[in-house]
Formats: C-alpha cells, structure tokens, sequence
C-alpha cells in the first residue's frame, strides 16, 4: 500500500506546497493489511492529530488532520497480486486550523473495470459488473485503460446493454468505436497498439434460403408476395427468407416453406447458391437453394407476407417472363431442373464437429 500527499494545484510527489506547520496523512486498511507514513512527517513543527475512520467501497480511509486552513487530496494506491485487486480511492478534504475538523468535498472509488482476457492479448469488459454511475464510469475507464496500455493489451471489447445507454457517449469520448449493435446492447471497441485496428469487422453477410420443392405431378410450390419491387409485381416464385441465428441453413429453408406455405418438407440438398455485394445496408448477401421433399400436399397461407400461395407447373414456372429475362435466376432454374432428372448433384448436409470452431 501506498499513499501520497496531494495539494491545491496539479497531484505532485513528496510533500510539494506545504508549509512546515501543516500536513495530512491518510492510513489506508484493506483485508487487515495496514501502511502508516508518520515517518514522512518528521521535518514538521507542529502537527495534531484526530481520527477519523470512514468506509468506502469495502475500504477503511483513516484520515488525519492538521493545522492550518488548506483544500488537501491525498490518493492512495493499493497493489496486490490479481488485478481484481487493483484499486485506487482518491477524496478530498477541507482542513479547519482551528478544532482540526475536516468536511468531504467528493470521493470517488477508482478501479480495473471487471474484465478477462482473450485469446489475442485483448480484454473483454465484463457488462454485469459496469458502475451505474456516468460520472464513476467515466474515471474508472480511463483508470482501467491507462492500466490495460501498461499491460500490453491490444484490443478492448465493451458491451453496454440498453439499460445504460447513457454510458455510450462517455466510452466514445474516451476513444472507443462502434462495432455493432443487437436490440439489448451496443458493442464498442477500442484498440490499444500503434497502427491499424487488427480486430474483426462486424458480421459482413446476410444469409438467405430459398426452398425449391416439387411433387410427384412435377409441380413446384411457389407464392406471390405482398410487398415488392413494382417490377417484380404478379411474379411466382419459390419460399425465400433468411436464415435465423445459430439456424442452420437447410433448417432455415424448411422453416421458411412450412410458415409461408403450410407446407412440411425434408431437405434433399444444396443444389445452387448466390453471393452478391452491397445488398441490404450495404452488406453482402449469401443465397441458398434447397431442394426439398414435400411431406403434406395441402397448402395453408398464414403468412402476412405472402398474397397467395400454390402448386405450379414446373413448365409454366420456369417460363415467366421475368424468370427467363434474368440470367442469373435463369441459370438456378436449369440447375433445379438438372437435378430433377437426376442430372446433378448437389450438396448434401453432413453434420461434423471440429476442434476449430470453438467460441471466441
């Protein structure tokens, strides 16, 4: 443990800015580990001491005061081994010369946010264990990332969920950016090194599923949507939509064909997929065709997506006008039909687990 004496202007070492009949000392008591410094004040003349022991934070603060009238901070700073244990308790008092009382003008408990690392040398904030406080938050995080940069920490990762929102633009001041966003949090980042940011881009793609199904009459159940392009109004096409998190894609594809449809399927194969950039808000899109099974025959339409919903001739399907102008829905087409009869082969779903997709 250790403690420093403090004065009007800028924090100093030593004993700067006092007289020799004026001084104050602080005795800081954490887990029944005690440090006095009255050594420290052999070279003054006249000092009386009274004591008064106050509790902040799970510390004991004994603070001792002096003579004259002065505004006094002292800061003391405790290490011990963990960093959980790191803290350090900055107060402020006014000193009365004359019945050595002392009145507080503000205290704050400073500490290293509660955090652990990664696997890249990075920190990652534990959200659970952020101050309620704007005004504590703000001096414990630069209190934090002054001691992660003298760590060697790269990149920090701060998730602030809804309910302390208001964190966010103090975060932001002190350098950090947004990563991403999810309706409970906002994720921000901050990296320490010298040159560009090494950590990942948020998610880059969305993933959608299309279910081409087909039944023994060698029909294909399309639908015509609610809400479209002007250009694509009256077209009929195939169940699409996107794919849920932590849904994997052939599920998603099923999914999607038994609520717009009614329809229950079983999932063949991956037979085509199309990846395009700057979709939606600017991020590339990742599109599979399933090729489905139907199990039931009778359609239900229980979707406010979807205008209407049927069984459609695999011949009159695939010669709409706005099918056979586009090339790249052109080309799917014939891919769904070569696999009909048998005349290719798609991707079948294997269900493996390795060692490098773990969590990060």
């Amino acid at each position: 443990m250790s403690c420093s004496f403090g004065h009007t202007s800028t924090p100093a070492r030593g004993l700067n800015s006092f007289s020799s009949n004026s001084a104050c000392i602080s005795e800081t008591v954490n887990a029944g580990r005690t440090t006095a410094y009255s050594s420290l004040l052999s070279n003054f003349s006249s000092v009386r001491f009274s004591r008064q022991l106050n509790c902040f934070g799970g510390l004991f603060l004994r603070n001792y005061e002096a003579l004259n009238n002065i505004y006094m901070a002292h800061r003391a700073v405790i290490s011990s081994v963990g960093r959980d244990d790191l803290a350090a308790e900055t107060s402020f008092h006014r000193m009365n010369g004359i019945n050595g009382s002392t009145s507080s003008l503000g205290y704050r408990n400073l500490r290293v946010l509660d955090a652990f690392d990664d696997v890249y040398e990075g920190i990652v904030v534990d959200s659970d264990g952020l101050p309620d406080d704007p005004n504590n938050f703000e001096a414990i995080l630069r209190f934090s990332l002054s001691h992660w940069k003298k760590m060697g920490k790269k990149g920090i990762w701060l998730r602030l969920p809804l309910e302390k929102s208001d964190l966010v633009p103090i975060a932001i001041k002190e350098g950090f950016g947004y990563h991403h966003a999810e309706p409970g949090y906002v994720m921000l980042t901050y990296w320490i090194p010298e040159g560009p940011c090494m950590l990942p881009f948020n998610a880059s793609h969305h993933v959608g599923v299309g279910g081409f199904v087909i039944n023994h009459r060698n029909e294909v159940l399309v639908v015509q949507e609610k809400y479209c392009a002007p250009a694509n109004r009256g077209l009929w096409k195939i169940p699409t939509g996107f794919v849920l998190q932590s849904e994997e894609i052939y599920e998603g594809a099923v999914r999607e064909v038994k609520e717009e449809t009614g329809i229950c399927t079983e999932f063949i194969e991956v037979i085509a997929f199309r990846h395009a950039h700057k979709v939606a808000f600017e991020k590339s899109d990742l599109f599979f065709i399933c090729m489905l099974r139907p199990l039931s025959a009778e359609i239900t339409v229980d979707d406010p997506e979807i205008e209407a919903a049927k069984w459609m001739p695999l011949v009159e399907f695939v010669e709409q006008p706005l099918l056979q102008e586009d090339s790249m829905f052109k080309k799917i087409i014939n891919i769904c039909i070569a696999c009909v009869e048998k005349r290719y082969s798609g991707l079948s779903a294997h269900h493996m687990v390795s060692k490098f997709d773990v969590e990060i």
